[in-house]
């Protein structure tokens, strides 16, 4: 492989301060989540995750908000307003082809992973394309969830960003919601070494439908919560419970009729939330 060939990932910048960190695949270490949720030998057939009615009412659901010992937001169309691949796709001039795949993945047309690959494809992210688009696209947060976090901050509930979207793109909203970078479990872009792009890392569990039930598990087993709550606002969200302990639907930006129909507890504002912890 020649040297213009060569890997490069994008990794979520820790204390660095340039937006994207750059560094050769040779001395990149992939994040601890991937050895220890022993995916290696199941990326070809991800493992399906029983599907189970969710079974607590929307008094124990608040119950269990209220003595969470960790919260999980999905990030697009929950913590920020819009959909990040999406907002790309209108960056590189491709959102209408993106927006007929994300048609005809909801239509139940091709699984999540597949319409991943196909819009990456079609958008061709090269590393200053995403540089760019960070720079000039500042986190549009949804209202309401700066006061939420510092809540559950206060709290000591411990907070985590769980996104079928990029780790790049998630950590300027981690940043401005002070959120530790570890604490995001997305996906990673990747690079050839003259900054074209060369896929995602296909380890990482979020590329999957079920990635982010298999994140939650990972940090139950890791950290032995007992009281995790998913707050997301699509179809994946809802499916992380179980292993998540209880949901709770989001609708403030987008409202997914499937979603609001089986979540136990649906909300369309984060004060919801911030007022039900002020209960105690």
């Amino acid at each position: 492989m020649s040297c213009c060939r060569r890997l490069v990932n994008i990794v979520t910048p820790a204390t660095r301060s340039c937006f994207i960190p750059v560094l050769r695949i040779a001395v990149v270490k992939m994040p601890s989540l991937i050895s220890q949720l022993s995916l290696s030998s199941t990326n070809a057939t991800p493992t399906k995750m029983p599907v189970q009615p969710l079974s607590l009412t929307e008094a124990q659901t608040r119950a269990m908000w209220r003595a969470a010992d960790a919260v999980c937001f999905d990030v697009d169309s929950t913590v920020c307003m819009d959909e990040a691949i999406d907002e790309l796709a209108r960056f590189a001039g491709r959102d209408k082809e993106v927006a007929d795949l994300t048609a005809k993945a909801m239509k139940g047309g091709m699984t999540f992973r597949e319409a991943l690959i196909k819009r990456l494809d079609l958008i061709q992210p090269d590393i200053a394309m995403v540089e760019t688009y960070i720079r000039e696209n500042p986190p549009r947060l949804s209202p309401g969830i700066e006061e939420l976090v510092g809540q559950l901050h206060a709290r000591n509930t411990a907070v985590y960003l769980v996104s079928g979207g990029f780790q790049s793109i998630i950590a300027p909203v981690a940043t401005e919601l002070s959120i530790p970078h570890e604490n995001i479990y997305a996906n990673q872009l990747k690079f050839y070494f003259n900054g074209s792009y060369a896929g995602f890392n296909e380890n990482q569990p979020t590329s999957y439908q079920d990635g982010k039930a298999r994140v939650i598990e990972y940090l139950k087993k890791k950290f032995g919560y007992h009281r995790v709550v998913m707050v997301g606002d699509g179809a994946t969200d809802l499916a992380a419970c179980p292993p998540a302990d209880a949901f709770i639907g989001y609708g403030g930006n987008q409202i997914r009729e499937k979603v609001r129909a089986a979540a136990p507890w649906f909300v369309e504002s984060f004060d919801e939330l911030v007022q039900e912890l002020r209960k105690e």
